[in-house]
């Protein structure tokens, strides 16, 4: 059975969150799909799942479509579509990572 395993670090991680709150706060939520795209490129370069290195191809630009739509949804339904929210982001992040 081949390998699978997570390479990051804790002063990695911590760097990347800090990356991502000062770039969100900084443009007032505006670049947060640039911010979520450093993040999901580090964890990806960091996994390896059976002995496979896996690669993420989103883009924030690719990402902020997505964001206003989802912005709009929440505020047009009163927050219940917010509920799907951790959802979507996720199916997105899947739909842009690949093995090498």
């Amino acid at each position: 059975m081949v390998e699978s395993k997570f390479t990051g670090g804790l002063l990695g991680l911590i760097g990347i969150w800090i990356i991502k709150i000062i770039i969100t706060v900084f443009t007032l939520g505006i670049a947060y799909p640039w911010a979520v795209v450093i993040k999901e490129t580090w964890y990806a370069n960091h996994t390896i799942i059976d002995g496979r290195q896996l690669e993420f191809h989103g883009t924030g630009g690719g990402l902020f479509a997505n964001y206003i739509k989802w912005l709009l949804l929440t505020i047009i339904t009163l927050g219940i579509y917010a509920f799907w929210l951790n959802i979507k982001m996720k199916q997105w992040v899947t739909k842009y990572t690949h093995f090498r």
